[in-house]
C-alpha cells in the first residue's frame, strides 16, 4: 500500500540526514495553498549538533590548500549542472516559480557563480610584503573566519545559499545554514547532492524557523553571521550579533527607484522596467518597483507599463505562457493587497489591481499612478508585482525622489544624456547603480546596498573577502 503522507525534509549534518526534533511545519505549495512537505524545526539542540559539526571540520577545512577547495567546488559546480532539472522542480514546488525561467534563467547562473568562487579561491590578495619598520618584514595573511552562521530568504533559495556558501567555503570556512521555513526543499536536495563531493561537516543545513535564527545567530561557535531577507530581521540579526561581538554580513530590503527621461524610448524602456518588476512575481530586492518619469514623458510610459502588465501572464508554472508564479503565502498576498487597498484617494490603478480569483496566492500584474513620495505604497518596499508611478519636473527633483527613501540597494536611470546619466550614478546612494538597464547581475560585480538595505557584498572578489579576516604578519631581522 502507498504510503499517502507527505515527503518530510531532514537537516544536513556532518554530511549526513538528520530528522530535527521539533515540532512538524507544514511546507505549503504557493500554487495551490496546500501543503505538499513538511519538515519539523529545528531546536537549540539541533544547531548545537551542527554547529560542533561544522567546527569539528574547520581546521581540516582551513588547511586545504586554495587549488584542493578550487577544485572540489568546481566538483559541487558540476553535480549542480548535472541535476539542474531536478533542482528546478524542487524549486518550483517551494516558490511556484514558472518551470522553464527557474531552469533557465537561475539554474545556469547559479553553476556560473559557483564556479567563480571556485577560481576566485586562488585569487586572495594583500599589500606587498615589504620593510615599512627598519629591521622589519611586513606583510599580510587572509585567514578565513572560522564557523559561519547564514539565513536565506524565500525568493531565491537556492541562488541565494549559494551566495552564502560558496564565497564562505572559498574562503577556508565552514557553514551552518539555515533556509526560510517556507522554502527549504531545494536547499536540502543541494546538500543532499554534495555530500559525495564535499567533506563531512564542511556545509551543514538546519531547518526551522524564527527560533532556530535565533540559535543559530547566537551561538558561541558562529563566528560570522551573514542574513538576506528584510531590514527588521537585519537589525534583529545585529543586535544579537553584537552581544558577543560576531561579524556580520546583511543584504536586506530594497526599494528601486526607476528614473525615466523624456529623452528614453517609453515602449522599450517599459518592456525592459516590466520585466525586471515582474519576474518572480515582483519579489526580487532588486525589483524595478518605483517609477519617477520626467512630466512630459509620463502618459506614454504609463501607457506602454499598463499595457505590459496586462501581458504578464500568471498561473501554472508548468505553463510556458506563464510570466510569473504566486506570491509566497496568503499573509504575504493579504500585504500587497493591503498596500494597494489603503491608496490615497488621488491614485489610480491602470493595470491590474487585484488578487485573482483561484486557489494560491497569485495576484495581478499591476500599474498605479498619481503617487506622492511619502504615499506608504512608495516609501514601503512592496515585494509584489505592483510598480509605483511618479512624476518630476527637473532633475534636482528626480534624485531627491530617487534618494529619498531609507532603503539603497540598487536604482536605475533612463537617458540618452550621458552627462546626466554620469551625475546620475554619482548622486544615487544605492549599492549597485545602472543606466539603460535595470540590476544586471554577474558573478564578478559585487551585490549589495547601503543605508537600511545593509552592509557586506555578495559575489565578486568583494564578496569572498567578506568572508576572511585580515592579519599582520611582521618579522624582525
Amino acid at each position: 500500500m502507498t504510503d499517502p503522507s507527505p515527503p518530510r525534509l531532514h537537516n544536513v549534518i556532518g554530511g549526513a540526514a538528520v530528522p530535527p526534533s521539533g515540532p512538524v511545519r507544514p511546507i505549503v505549495d504557493p500554487v495551490t495553498g496546500s501543503p505538499y512537505a513538511e519538515a519539523r524545526d529545528s531546536t537549540g539542540a539541533d544547531v548545537d549538533r551542527a554547529c560542533a559539526a561544522a567546527k569539528a571540520a574547520l581546521d581540516g577545512w582551513r588547511a586545504t590548500t586554495p587549488s584542493e577547495r578550487s577544485r572540489m567546488l568546481s566538483s559541487a559546480a558540476d553535480v549542480l549542472e548535472r541535476n539542474a532539472d531536478d533542482l528546478a522542480r524542487v524549486e518550483v514546488a517551494d516558490t511556484g516559480k514558472p518551470y522553464l525561467a527557474t531552469l533557465e534563467d537561475e539554474l545556469p547562473p547559479i553553476v556560473d557563480q559557483l564556479r567563480f568562487f571556485a577560481g576566485a579561491a586562488r585569487l586572495l590578495t594583500g599589500s606587498a610584503s615589504g620593510e615599512y619598520l627598519e629591521g622589519v618584514t611586513s606583510g599580510i595573511r587572509r585567514e578565513p573566519v572560522g564557523v559561519c552562521g547564514q539565513i536565506t530568504p524565500w525568493n531565491y533559495p537556492l541562488m541565494m545559499a549559494v551566495w552564502k556558501w560558496a564565497p564562505a567555503l572559498a574562503g577556508g570556512n565552514t557553514v551552518v545554514l539555515k533556509p526560510s521555513e517556507q522554502t527549504p526543499a531545494s536547499t536540502v536536495r543541494m546538500a543532499d547532492l554534495l555530500g559525495d563531493v564535499l567533506p563531512p561537516g564542511v556545509l551543514n543545513v538546519v531547518l526551522g524557523g524564527a527560533d532556530a535564527g535565533r540559535a543559530l545567530v547566537a551561538h558561541p561557535d558562529v563566528a560570522m553571521v551573514s542574513l538576506t531577507g528584510s531590514t527588521r530581521a537585519g537589525r534583529e540579526v545585529a543586535r544579537a550579533a553584537a552581544e558577543r561581538l560576531a561579524r556580520v554580513h546583511l543584504e536586506l530590503g530594497g526599494n528601486a527607484p526607476v528614473v525615466v527621461f523624456a529623452d528614453a524610448d517609453p515602449v522599450a524602456t517599459a518592456r525592459a522596467v516590466a520585466g525586471a518588476a515582474f519576474f518572480n512575481a515582483g519579489q526580487d530586492c532588486t525589483a524595478a518597483s518605483r517609477v519617477l518619469v520626467e512630466r512630459g514623458a509620463h502618459d506614454a510610459l504609463v501607457e506602454a507599463l499598463a499595457d505590459e502588465a496586462a501581458a504578464a501572464v500568471t498561473g501554472d508554472p508548468y505553463d510556458e505562457a506563464t510570466v510569473f508564479g504566486p506570491l509566497i503565502s496568503a499573509d504575504h498576498l493579504a500585504k500587497v493587497v493591503g498596500l494597494l487597498d489603503r491608496l490615497p484617494s488621488r491614485a489610480r490603478v491602470v493595470a491590474g489591481g487585484k488578487a485573482v480569483a483561484r486557489p494560491g496566492y497569485f495576484h495581478e500584474a499591476t500599474v498605479v499612478t498619481g503617487l506622492e513620495q511619502g504615499d506608504e505604497i512608495v516609501q514601503e518596499e512592496i515585494f509584489g508585482p505592483v510598480v509605483t508611478v511618479q512624476t518630476f519636473d527637473t532633475e534636482a527633483e528626480a534624485l531627491s525622489l530617487a534618494n529619498g527613501v531609507t532603503q539603497g540597494l540598487t536604482a536605475s536611470v533612463w537617458t540618452s544624456d550621458a552627462g546626466r546619466a554620469a551625475r546620475f550614478l554619482a548622486g544615487l546612494e544605492f549599492g549597485a547603480v545602472s543606466v539603460n538597464t535595470h540590476a544586471p547581475t554577474t558573478a564578478e560585480m559585487p551585490h549589495g546596498g547601503f543605508r537600511t538595505s545593509g552592509y557586506g557584498k555578495d559575489l565578486s572578489l568583494h564578496g569572498l573577502e567578506d568572508y576572511t579576516r585580515v592579519k599582520h604578519v611582521a618579522t624582525a631581522w
